[in-house]
C-alpha cells in the first residue's frame, strides 16, 4: 500500500488500519493523535479506521516537559 505519512511518500506492506500503522511504527496508541486525509481518528477506532492507498496520514506525538 502507498501512502504519505508524516509529509513523506511510502509503501506499507500488510497495513489495513491506522492501529497497524501505528504498530509498524512501535507507536502507543495512547500517545498520539492521527488525522486522516485532514480528518481527526478518534483513538477509540484506531483498530477498525481502514487505510487506503494513496491516503495521507499525520501521526501526532504527545510530548510531555515543561
Amino acid at each position: 500500500m502507498k501512502l504519505t505519512v508524516n509529509g513523506e511518500f511510502t509503501h506499507m506492506p500488510d497495513i489495513a488500519t491506522v492501529g497497524d500503522l501505528l504498530d509498524h511504527f512501535g507507536v502507543q496508541h495512547q500517545a498520539v493523535a492521527v488525522i486522516a486525509n485532514g480528518n481527526i481518528v478518534a483513538r477509540d477506532v484506531f483498530r477498525q479506521f481502514t487505510v487506503q492507498t494513496g491516503d495521507t496520514i499525520e501521526i501526532i506525538r504527545f510530548v510531555g516537559g515543561g
